[in-house]
């Protein structure tokens, strides 16, 4: 029997696309981050999320990401080094009205800076939201 809080959980895995065995880094972690989705993505992927210091190749980023955390593009290129060709990396943000709320427009522009390509945006909790970001690769190999 699935208890009521784990079938929400479960939502925001598969909001995120997050697959079983999936290797997942978290970057950015800190007090305010939202420990309901990430229960749920360890449950997903049946193992602990890999911190900043991991050397693994990685399927999926979590960047919890605030206004005054410094300077995106370079994060981002931080990020992009472990990941797969066919990985992806969630920059979660805090909602508007929330502490260290980030501007649409500040992902946005630092997106194609980072060689990125911007996907989607979901809301991921009640306090956070995810835009999804891919290496435009992909794109550009099936001319």
């Amino acid at each position: 029997m699935v208890a009521a809080g784990d079938a929400g959980n479960t939502d925001v895995a598969d909001k995120l696309g997050i697959e079983a065995g999936a290797v997942v880094q978290e970057l950015g972690w800190d007090e305010d981050v939202d420990d309901a989705l990430r229960e749920a993505v360890e449950r997903r992927i049946g193992a602990d999320l890999l911190d900043e210091d991991a050397d693994d190749v990685v399927d999926v980023v979590l960047l919890w990401w605030r206004e005054d955390d410094g300077d995106l593009v370079d994060t981002l290129m931080d990020a992009i080094g472990p990941l797969a060709d066919e990985g992806v990396i969630w920059v979660l943000t805090p909602k508007t009205g929330r502490p260290g709320h980030v501007e649409p427009s500040d992902i946005a522009e630092a997106v194609p800076t980072a060689g990125l390509a911007r996907t989607s945006s979901v809301s991921v909790g009640p306090d956070w939201s995810g835009t999804r970001l891919v290496s435009p690769k992909s794109v550009k190999t099936k001319r």
